[in-house]
């Protein structure tokens, strides 16, 4: 609800501050008062454009600032908390736009941008004035008034819930899908090379060990002619060493006994001859063991051949090097596994999410083209009551690909003369004629829906005497729990106000007898002496008096 508006250097409007009933407000006062220029300062707190030729002054500022009672608004409380701004019982939006035309908003003292303006208000006011593009064009308000009168909001909102689950499916599916193309593009070669290491089989080690054994076997006839030769040396032939180091030990023996010294020498040469008889012996047995083997040769000079090639291929080093390049490909294969098995479940998934929101979707669709017939009905008859008789709505329910709001296209058609041709309302509707035809829906749906503070703009254009009383009544009817504030130049709607603040220009005589826009709240009194010149003009008759009397009653 809007409590209070103050504006500052606007236009015409040097300082003023309004603050409204909590029902219906009237806003009168002669053509050029400065009625729209009101109106055009509420739309800068509203979120709307603005540059420096909005200032009146061109040395100070120019300041709109509205102050909005917020305690039954949940919907803006909600948006308070996702947008992180102070949460209070009122909330004061301001605009400010210096002399070089910087525009700067605020909410609660709060900086915020231009489009957090517009999401917050239009969640705070409705403003209707001739020729906008209205709410009432759009579709998806379009289907809330269907699905309002059909009482499915709450059903409307389990759909939501489902249908933001389907989104979160699909999308999951398909950020699934694209890791798995990735993976596909690379997933083929992978398991090439896995199968071809898996056939390889190569255990830790193997190819440095397989170098050293070929190694040894390609030297073996040398290293067994070596050792025979060695252990011939040592253990025969004529010049063999072991008989002479025998001979020599002996010799020694013989001579111990004459030389402390001596019994030293021999234990320590029998000691070399010792090792000697153990070193040939293990010489004759080695050489007994090395042989030359052909077929083992092949064989590791052919595991040797694929090693080397795989460590080439693959850019390693050793064999361990190789197995953690294949432990990696094994793993990237898996992982390709596990996708296309959780892409799977997550595929059936998203069928039964599907389903639930097809079968959410037909049970609006239901509810909403049962309220078509009765809803046009009421809406028709209304349209009489407010000017209107040979204006026409049709609704147009199509079905439609399964979207946020259902699978329904909405369309309201309207047609003014009976003419038979029914067109969208931006096609065929004037401004007055959308203001008025807004007036008739939402006083249908304002039991439903929770409409935040309606503003109409000369919704009585083209209309007086019966149908203007109309249009008051259902103004005041709509105003029965919600605030409401309309401009008129109609005394039978001002008639039906709450509150009527009256808009008139005068000199200000500190800027050289400059006009300024005023605006006054009007007691009883006054309120009869303002309806009763709207009735007879500026010089008004006990006639005109008595039926502004009467209307006031």
């Amino acid at each position: 609800m809007l409590l209070r508006l103050f504006i500052k250097n606007y236009a015409i409007i040097d300082e003023l501050e309004v603050k409204f009933s909590s029902h219906f407000s009237v806003i009168t006062g002669e053509t050029g008062a400065g009625k729209s220029i009101l109106m055009g300062a509420l739309g800068l707190i509203l979120g709307e454009r603005a540059d420096a030729s909005a200032l009146g002054s061109k040395e100070k500022k120019l300041i709109v600032e509205g102050q909005f009672d917020i305690r039954q608004k949940k919907a803006v409380i909600d948006w308070l908390g996702r947008e992180e701004l102070d949460q209070e019982d009122a909330l004061i939006i301001r605009r400010e736009i210096a002399a070089a035309g910087k525009s700067r908003a605020f909410v609660n003292d709060t900086p915020v941008t231009l489009t957090q303006l517009q999401q917050l208000s239009s969640l705070l006011v409705d403003l209707h004035q001739q020729f906008d593009t209205l709410d009432l064009e759009e579709s998806s308000f379009q289907r809330e008034v269907l699905d309002a009168l059909a009482g499915q909001l709450s059903l409307l909102e389990e759909y939501h819930q489902h249908y933001r689950i389907l989104q979160q499916q699909r999308q999951r599916v398909i950020l699934l899908g694209e890791q798995k193309h990735k993976l596909e593009a690379q997933a083929d070669y992978d398991r090439f090379q896995l199968e071809e290491l898996n056939a390889a089989a190569f255990v830790p080690g193997e190819i440095e060990s397989a170098a050293a054994e070929l190694k040894s076997l390609s030297h073996a006839d040398s290293v067994r002619a070596t050792l025979e030769h060695l252990s011939f040396s040592l253990l025969s032939g004529e010049e063999a060493l072991l008989p002479a180091f025998k001979l020599l030990l002996n010799e020694l023996i013989s001579q111990k006994e004459f030389h402390s010294e001596l019994p030293a020498l021999e234990e320590r040469l029998r000691s070399a001859y010792v090792e000697m008889q153990d070193v040939a012996r293990d010489l004759e047995r080695l050489s007994q063991k090395v042989h030359v083997q052909p077929e083992r040769m092949a064989h590791l000079n052919d595991r040797l051949s694929e090693g080397y090639r795989l460590c080439k291929k693959h850019q390693v080093a050793t064999t361990d090097e190789l197995l953690i390049f294949q432990q990696a490909l094994r793993e990237k294969c898996q992982v390709a596994i596990d996708i296309d098995r959780e892409l799977s479940v997550q595929q059936k998934a998203l069928q039964e999410a599907e389903q639930k929101a097809l079968h959410l979707a037909s049970q609006l669709s239901a509810g909403r083209k049962k309220q078509i017939a009765p809803f046009e009905k009421k809406v028709n008859a209304l349209l009489k009551q407010v000017g209107m008789p040979a204006a026409q709505l049709h609704v147009q329910l199509k079905p439609a690909a399964i979207g946020a709001d259902g699978s329904d296209e909405v369309l309201f058609l309207f047609d003014a003369n009976r003419s038979g041709q029914f067109q969208p309302l931006r096609k065929v509707a004037s401004g007055g004629e959308l203001s008025r035809l807004m007036l008739c829906i939402k006083s249908l749906v304002a039991a439903s829906l929770d409409l935040p503070t309606l503003i109409f703009d000369e919704i009585d254009t083209g209309i007086s005497g019966e149908a203007a009383r109309q249009v008051g009544l259902l103004l005041q009817e709509l105003a029965a729990n919600r605030q409401v504030i309309c401009i008129t130049h109609q005394p039978q709607i001002a008639g039906k106000a709450q509150s009527h603040f009256f808009v008139y220009k005068q000199l200000n005589q500190d800027a050289r007898d400059a006009a300024i826009t005023r605006v006054k709240l009007l007691d009883s009194e006054e309120r009869i002496d303002v309806m009763a010149r709207m009735l007879g003009g500026d010089h008004p008759s006990a006639a005109a008096l008595a039926n502004a009397r009467e209307m006031l009653s």
